[in-house]
């Protein structure tokens, strides 16, 4: 009898919703301390994960979150960069529901 692999799940940090890790965007903390945007989901560092709406980031960055759980503070640029990315990524989606 084989078992069948369980898609992995995270939360978004925007919605607290639980989603399978590849319809999330990965945001990361390299051990360098540089935040970017993790498309393959396999760079090394700390993770947060977000929804690809813009109204979850713009949730997770007014409440905090994406500091908290990266425990790094993140310079506001950086997170205007990460929000414009995203919502490029929301309109090659077609996320228009």
């Amino acid at each position: 009898m084989m078992k069948v692999k369980k898609a992995p799940e995270r939360r978004c940090v925007g919605c607290g919703e639980s989603f399978p890790k590849s319809a999330l965007i990965r945001i990361v903390r390299t051990p360098e301390g540089e935040v970017a945007l993790d498309a393959t989901g396999k760079k090394n560092g700390r993770g947060a994960y977000v929804c690809r709406k813009t109204e979850c980031f713009r949730a997770a960055r007014k409440k905090n979150r994406f500091s908290t759980n990266l425990s790094a503070e993140i310079p506001a640029d950086i997170l205007d960069r990460l929000e414009k990315e995203i919502g490029s990524c929301e309109k090659e989606d077609g996320s228009s529901e």
